[in-house]
């Protein structure tokens, strides 16, 4: 299937997220810790939007064959069954009447290592990593809610331009949408999947997986 159009809005969107994290960045350079070797957004928990999950995977199936890529779909292995347990965790303390955003407060802070994160501290599909990973440095704001990197130099109550994550997520739902239209999937639903990074590199983004009928 082609997915060129939907990859092409999808990168146009990762580059003006680009630009704003320049623009911040050189704006605030003391307050920006971002530098090569710095992995602390690499032990962060959050999923990825289906375009994003598409678009990974075609990269990481590109780039990646043989023994390199038998020890990073382990390592995915390994932190998808960490994350399924932390879900798992998570959905029993709903259950027992916990506030969600105690529960989502706490797992958050929690730590996974990517399996992208190589064994020198870099990420070995930086070119190409998802959104959340690009601006993990910068302020952003989500449901109403702030956020900085604990490493950054930015001062709490002090006002700082931020990215509403809320408009960047809007984007790429109007884009998974589109594509769950163009490949014409019977899952119409499947514009509102998040999947965990982990998850992605060793899912097999098939026609039976996609909801689309192979017709001859």
């Amino acid at each position: 299937m082609d997915f060129t159009h939907s990859f092409s809005r999808y990168e146009a969107l990762v580059g003006q997220v680009g630009q704003i994290f320049t623009q911040v960045s050189s704006e605030f350079k003391d307050e920006v810790a971002c530098k090569p070797g710095c992995d602390d957004c690499c032990h962060a928990l959050f999923d990825l939007t289906f375009v994003e999950a598409l678009y990974l995977k075609s990269k990481f199936d590109e780039l990646f064959t043989g023994k390199v890529r038998y020890e990073i779909t382990e390592r995915a292995s390994k932190a998808d069954r960490t994350l399924a347990k932390l879900k798992k965790e998570a959905y029993k303390r709903h259950e027992a009447g916990e506030d969600d955003s105690a529960i989502i407060d706490s797992i958050s802070k929690l730590r996974v290592r990517c399996p992208l994160l190589g064994e020198e501290g870099r990420c070995l599909m930086y070119e190409y990593r998802p959104i959340a990973c690009r601006v993990y440095g910068i302020p952003t704001s989500a449901a109403g809610k702030g956020h900085t990197c604990g490493l950054s130099g930015f001062n709490e109550g002090k006002a700082y331009p931020t990215l509403n994550m809320d408009l960047v997520y809007n984007r790429l739902y109007a884009i998974s949408k589109e594509l769950v239209r163009h490949i014409d999937s019977r899952f119409t639903k499947m514009e509102t999947l998040l999947m965990p990074l982990s998850m992605v590199l060793i899912t097999d983004f098939n026609n039976e997986f996609l909801g689309v009928e192979v017709t001859e």
